[in-house]
Parts: C-alpha cells; sequence; structure tokens
C-alpha cells in the first residue's frame, strides 16, 4: 500500500450553525418582495467532538456565549476558549475541525443557499380535535345537542372492545421539534451576524435555531 492510499479521507467542514430566531421583515430585491425570517447567528464555537470508537456515533457538538453557564457547562466552555454557553448542539456526522474553532457565518452562507431550519414549535396548550387534527365535528341538526365539538366514535364494541393506540384525540399540541428544508438565504450580513431566511422559521421570537446548509 503506498502513502497516498494510506491516509485517511479528508473530512469536510461544518456547515451548520446555531442562532436565535428574532422579528419578521420584508427584503426587496429587483424582482420580488420578500417575507423574511431575521436569524441572530453569533459566532459559533467547536466545544466537542464525538467518535464511533470513544461514543458510539459521530457528531460535532457547537456553541455560542450569551450568559453565565453552570459548572458543568463552564468546564465545556473553558476547554474551548470560552466564557459561558448560552445554547449548544449536537450535528451529527463527521466533519473537520477541533475543540476551540470557530464557525464563521460568512464561510458557510452566501446569498441564494438553499437551507433546513429546526427550531422547538409554538406550543397552544391542551387544543381540540377540531384544532389539533382539523375535524369537522357533528351534525348541527337531527337531534344532535350541545355535541357540535364531540370527535365521534373512539373505538369498536364487539372487537376488540378497547380504544387503538395512535387514535387522534384531544390532547397537548405543539412544543414539538420541526424542520423546514428547503428554505433560501435571501440576504447575509456578516457585519451585524445576521441570516435573512425566506419564509417564516419554526417556533418563537428568541428561540434556538439550527440553520444547516444542505445543497
Amino acid at each position: 500500500m503506498t502513502p497516498s492510499e494510506n491516509k485517511s479521507p479528508k473530512l469536510p467542514p461544518c456547515r451548520a450553525v446555531l442562532g436565535m430566531k428574532g422579528v419578521m421583515c420584508r427584503v426587496f430585491t429587483d424582482t420580488a418582495e420578500l417575507a423574511c425570517t431575521v436569524v441572530d447567528v453569533p459566532v459559533n464555537s467547536v466545544v466537542g467532538i464525538k467518535t464511533a470508537k470513544k461514543d458510539g456515533y459521530e457528531a460535532m457538538q457547537i456553541a455560542f456565549e450569551g450568559r453565565k453557564s453552570n459548572k458543568p457547562l463552564a468546564g465545556i466552555a473553558a476547554k474551548a476558549g470560552m466564557k459561558n454557553i448560552k445554547a449548544s448542539r449536537e450535528i451529527r456526522g463527521a466533519y473537520e475541525g477541533v475543540c476551540g474553532d470557530k464557525i464563521q457565518l460568512s464561510d458557510i452562507f452566501e446569498k441564494g443557499s438553499v437551507v433546513s431550519v429546526t427550531g422547538i414549535s409554538k406550543g397552544k396548550g391542551f387544543a381540540s380535535t377540531r384544532k389539533r387534527w382539523h375535524f369537522k365535528g357533528g351534525p348541527k341538526s337531527h337531534g344532535q345537542k350541545r355535541k357540535y365539538r364531540s370527535p365521534g366514535s373512539i373505538g369498536s364494541s364487539s372487537y376488540p372492545s378497547r380504544v387503538l393506540p395512535g387514535i387522534k384525540m384531544a390532547g397537548r399540541m405543539g412544543s414539538d421539534k420541526v424542520t423546514v428544508k428547503n428554505m433560501k438565504v435571501a440576504s447575509v450580513d456578516a457585519d451585524k451576524n445576521k441570516l435573512y431566511i425566506v419564509g417564516a422559521a419554526p417556533g418563537s421570537r428568541g428561540g434556538i435555531l439550527v440553520i444547516k446548509k444542505i445543497k
């Protein structure tokens, strides 16, 4: 085996950053007016590397500063040369980099980049079947009385004489991990660390978003 064949393949750089969802705004181009979500993206740092040999899977842990950390996070921050950690996420896969590396916004994204945005959706609380699953409701006539919002029958009587798992019913709605794919970057403001993404990103204002370049 030659020395060139013995070398391990070069790993790709990490193409994802953490940010905080901001306000909605309009971005004007030569031909259109785009409704965009402003995402504040501080300088991200690599705070950990997961390997298949040690951890059973490969991933890169990235984070950004923002608030006082507890002792476990303070120790992780110190190893990466950071004062504190506001938020951190793991990006699955093998990527090039070591603990302490900085990830700049302008190094990954440019105008027209296609990205996927992951966040926690807004919590709606306990919701009815009409709101949660878009049920039609019961009829307004033919003897129906005070059951217009009833979901209807939820099980069988003879067999299996029980409610099957997975039946759509009323319950807690929202606060789920949501990924919106194929969103486009309208503009990148590297000086103010802001990313303008066409469309509505998941989650509430101030929520943590993972923006990953997919094309």
